[in-house]
């Protein structure tokens, strides 16, 4: 038996999106799924019960960070790295791939893996695919990733350098994947998905997939487009390269995004999502709304006495059975204050916030697909409606 499931429920009418369940050991979840990022085994400042409570199905850690602290044989000794975390439902674990880019001043990459010189204590740790497998069959998540070589944005198309990059990259995701696929130990309870690089070459996206097709995996991944390309590039390759993937295998972005990245996907036939963007932005006072994301650090809201967004039942503006919040919302006035006074509670509350509004928008997301009502997002969610032809990064106020 598979150690996951898909099933599609429904298909959208004039795009690619569909509505569907993945089963796994650990429970099922609905897709298009949004799952908020706890890098080293905790989503910063919130209880598991608070991520649940948000409609979080699915979350994602980080296996090259676990590696290092504390390691993933001592979580496996702990009973794994469910147990251990207290989080009961589907888990992703990422392989550390990203880590290539976003440490790319402390790493090396070679043909045989990765070396890193370690955030911890600067010692040097070699990351190779072997490893990398190796350390998510010991942590025990549902679905594990490959290491992959994700390069920076300039892998594209008018920078010779960075072409170049990027099929260097491309070539070598798909030999780390061939030993990924073969030091995998756990096929019965961990579904590996493989990697689609390539950049924003076409033309290599579609030879990467061909090659990585080649694996009959429980289900396929876009990696390599959020690290600083434009939303028009965003889109072209992942509706490019979607299009060319398995139509019966679950579909993960990684990495994305904003609200408008993530509808251009589910259009395109994408399943799954997991970025940062909610609890990084919101421990730095940014808060997301249907009509765009707000800096509750400004002044003009320093008497404001309405919650963050007036339609969420979120603790932090009112909803749930948080008994803090029974007396009525938090008002952006005193978010602020909380930020202007270095409060922990500010980070916590609005961090809360923003995964419930992503979760809130999937909902959203999955009702459309259900009623054929892409009119359901223009009217609840104006933020996303970039795809009408405003391709500039969304307004902060």
């Amino acid at each position: 038996m598979a150690a996951i499931q898909f099933q599609i429920l429904k298909r959208a009418a004039g795009c690619d999106a569909r509505l569907g369940r993945i089963r796994t050991p650990h429970g099922w979840f609905d897709t298009p799924a949004f799952m908020p990022v706890g890098t080293q085994g905790a989503i910063k400042g919130l209880l598991p019960m608070d991520i649940a409570a948000s409609g979080s199905q699915i979350i994602l850690a980080n296996a090259y960070h676990l590696m290092l602290r504390p390691g993933s044989r001592l979580i496996s000794q702990m009973g794994g790295l469910h147990h251990w975390m207290r989080w009961q439902g589907p888990l992703l674990t990422d392989s550390g791939g990203y880590q290539v880019f976003s440490l790319a001043h402390r790493s090396r990459v070679e043909p045989d893996g990765v070396w890193f010189a370690s955030h911890l204590d600067g010692a040097q740790v070699q990351l190779t695919p072997k490893r990398a497998i190796e350390v998510q069959n010991e942590l025990g998540a549902d679905i594990i990733m490959p290491l992959d070589d994700c390069p920076a944005a300039s892998g594209a198309a008018d920078d010779p350098n960075g072409s170049q990059r990027a099929d260097r990259a491309a070539v070598r995701t798909l030999d780390w994947l061939d030993q990924c696929v073969r030091a995998h130990a756990r096929h019965q309870d961990q579904a590996l998905f493989g990697i689609v690089q390539g950049g924003l070459d076409r033309a290599l996206r579609s030879w990467c997939v061909k090659r990585v097709l080649e694996h009959d995996l429980a289900g396929y991944a876009i990696g390599g487009v959020a690290v600083g390309e434009r939303f028009d590039q965003i889109r072209t390759v992942v509706e490019h390269t979607a299009a060319q993937l398995p139509a019966d295998k679950p579909r993960y972005l990684m990495g994305v995004g904003y609200e408008r990245d993530l509808l251009a996907a589910v259009r395109a036939g994408v399943d799954m999502f997991d970025c940062v963007l909610p609890t990084r932005n919101g421990r730095n006072a940014q808060a997301f709304t249907p009509a765009g994301p707000i800096r509750l650090r400004n002044a003009r809201y320093a008497a404001d006495p309405l919650p963050i967004d007036t339609h969420c039942d979120c603790a932090a503006c009112g909803g749930g059975d948080n008994g803090c919040a029974r007396g009525g919302p938090f008002s952006r006035s005193y978010l602020r204050h909380l930020f202007q006074a270095g409060q922990m509670l500010g980070p916590i509350l609005v961090s809360l916030h923003n995964i419930r509004h992503f979760q809130r928008y999937l909902l959203d997301i999955r009702q459309a697909i259900l009623h054929n009502d892409w009119e359901l997002l223009a009217r609840n969610w104006p933020s996303s409606q970039a795809l009408a032809g405003r391709e500039g990064r969304a307004t902060v106020q």
